[in-house]
């Protein structure tokens, strides 16, 4: 099991919490101050471990209970498994069985549905929001030494892989943020994705934390965020002025929806901005640049939940828009001979049910490649290269990143494997858009790309990529299968475009 490795930041919230200088929480009706929040987290630190628990599941929206669960199992010394919203209940079972989960943090409506499973809701409520802890007896499992945290990602396949980390680990990857953004001033974060995403998790609630900034924390559905796929900018941009934040991390579609938003109101951006973050996929220059022209200060990073959340950033000063920035001071970043890119430094212990990973370098799946003043490109997935009936490796995203750059193109797949040339499968952005309106972003994507990886021949898609209709995983990334196998008899147009590649 994992033993308490939390003193430094247990330690910088005892600090914090004597200086008083600002809220560590501020909720939709209140703010915790830090003393509040480090009483609360050291008596529930306790209640915990007298309860037996020792592996502590979270299925719950952003807010206090969940914070303080995560800060108490680290205080504990026992192993927290965040479980997201957007899991099936298929999922959110795997994920209890495989990781031997015996407490479990839930909204008091879901609870009959752990019952199942063998789990027995506890009398009284739990935390402020109405919470309500359920227990079973089970063996411990068997995980690598000093694990706290068991982070699952949804893979292609739809089954979560449990990823082990150490607390030590999660809090060298938030000091590291903390010193690389220290010019800033960034005293208010305002968090915008799911805590159960590993990186907001470290980024957006452990680094503010222990620098003794301010975590706005609100319920997903107040800051835009709607289930897995949906969003509405003009909510964050409410919320965002409100709490006159100075920090978010977004996923790229947010922003390119926020700014899409900006364009088609003429609103301005929040003065109060200062950074920020994207990632999750690739961002793209062109998106970049329409953002900060606007006034919104996004920069690009990369990152894993192998690598414990983020490897690369750029940040003003220290900028190479299309790059994914440059490594981080925990973090190491190389190229493989093949293009793949390995990372070192801080890393995670390895996969639930496999034996601890010791290697110092670990493969990404990822290729790119590393410039003369050492900004990370990435060009995509190492296994997506397409070779077109040409000879010309391709790697789909990158196309799909600048079709994506198109306002009127929200989501995009890209195919061709062994074709001469590539075809697409294309979300418009609002419905209203004509096949001509699609036609013209396409034709404006090509512009930026060389002739070999221009797309020939698109068909409009016939269901979002989401993973409520099965073409996407839980985390967003498409279901490349689902989407060909579904369009394989659509019609495709033909448009227009240099000779060389026809």
């Amino acid at each position: 099991m994992a033993s308490t490795t939390g003193d430094v930041l247990f330690e910088a919230l005892r600090a914090h919490a004597d200086a008083n200088l600002r809220p560590a929480l501020i909720l939709r009706h209140e703010e915790w101050s830090y003393r509040r929040l480090l009483d609360t987290v050291e008596a529930t630190a306790r209640e915990l471990s007298g309860s037996g628990t020792r592996v502590l599941a979270t299925l719950l929206d952003n807010g206090a209970d969940w914070i303080v669960a995560d800060l108490a199992a680290m205080r504990a010394g026992l192993v927290h498994v965040p479980l997201p919203g957007f899991f099936t209940p298929e999922q959110i079972a795997h994920a209890c069985t495989v990781a031997h989960v015996d407490s479990i943090l839930l909204p008091e409506q879901f609870t009959p549905a752990l019952e199942r499973l063998g789990f027995t809701p506890q009398p009284d409520e739990w935390g402020a929001g109405g919470s309500r802890l359920c227990r079973r007896r089970i063996e411990p499992p068997q995980l690598p030494a000093q694990t706290g945290k068991i982070s699952f990602t949804s893979g292609t396949t739809g089954t979560p892989k449990g990823v082990c980390l150490d607390d030590a680990g999660m809090l060298e990857v938030a000091a590291s943020i903390v010193r690389a953004t220290e010019g800033l001033g960034i005293t208010r974060h305002l968090c915008a994705l799911p805590f159960a995403v590993l990186l907001e998790n470290v980024a957006g609630v452990l680094a503010p934390l222990l620098r003794g900034a301010s975590c706005v924390v609100l319920p997903s559905r107040e800051v835009g965020l709607l289930g897995s796929s949906n969003f509405d900018p003009a909510l964050l941009q409410q919320i965002t002025l409100r709490h006159a934040a100075h920090s978010l991390i977004l996923l790229p579609q947010m922003l390119r929806a926020w700014t899409g938003w900006l364009q088609a109101t003429a609103r301005a951006a929040p003065r109060s901005l200062e950074l920020l973050a994207v990632g999750g996929a690739a961002v793209g220059a062109r998106t970049l640049a329409a953002a900060r022209a606007l006034g919104l200060p996004a920069y690009e990073g990369y990152g894993l939940t192998e690598g414990v959340s983020v490897q690369t950033l750029n940040l003003p000063g220290a900028d190479c828009p299309g790059s994914a920035g440059r490594p981080l001071a925990h973090a190491r970043v190389r190229i493989a001979a093949d293009g793949e890119i390995e990372i070192g430094g801080t890393l995670c212990l390895g996969y639930l049910g496999e034996p601890a990973d010791t290697r110092p370098w670990r493969p990404t799946g990822d290729i790119g490649h590393l410039d003369a003043a050492g900004y990370l490109h990435v060009s995509g997935r190492k296994k997506h290269v397409l070779i077109t009936g040409f000879g010309r490796n391709v790697s789909p995203e990158w196309v799909e990143t600048s079709l994506r750059s198109e306002p009127a193109i929200a989501q995009a797949v890209v195919f061709g494997d062994g074709a001469p040339a590539l075809s697409a499968v294309v979300w418009a952005s609002t419905p209203e858009l004509t096949d001509d309106d699609l036609s013209h972003a396409i034709a404006s994507a090509n512009d930026h790309l060389p002739d070999y990886a221009r797309i020939r021949h698109w068909t409009r898609a016939q269901l979002p990529f989401s993973p409520e209709h099965g073409m996407a995983t839980g985390n967003g990334r498409p279901r490349r299968g689902a989407i060909s196998d579904l369009h394989a008899n659509a019609q495709y147009r033909v448009l227009t475009i240099p000779q060389a590649i026809a």
